[in-house]
C-alpha cells in the first residue's frame, strides 16, 4: 500500500465521520447532555485542572477555575 492509497483511505474516513457526525447530530449532543458525559467531564476537567494548578504552583488557579467552569457548562446536564 503506497502513500497515495493511505491518503485516499484517510480521506474515505474523514469523510465518513463527518457524514456520520451530520446524520447524528441529534443524538451527539444528546449523549454530551447526558448524566454520563457530566460524570466523565468531571473527573477529566477536575485532573486538568489539578495538573495545570501543579504545573504552575497555583499562580494561575483563578483562571484555570475559570476554563474548568466554561468547558464544564459545554459538557453534561450540570
Amino acid at each position: 500500500m503506497g502513500a497515495e492509497d493511505i491518503t485516499k483511505k484517510a480521506e474515505d474516513l474523514a469523510k465518513q465521520a463527518g457524514e456520520f457526525v451530520k446524520d447524528n447530530a441529534d443524538k451527539i449532543q444528546d449523549a454530551l447532555k447526558s448524566e454520563q458525559a457530566e460524570g466523565i467531564s468531571d473527573k477529566i476537567l477536575g485532573g486538568a485542572a489539578d495538573l495545570a494548578n501543579k504545573v504552575t504552583g497555583g499562580k494561575f488557579a483563578d483562571q484555570v477555575e475559570d476554563v474548568r467552569a466554561n468547558l464544564d457548562k459545554q459538557i453534561g446536564n450540570e
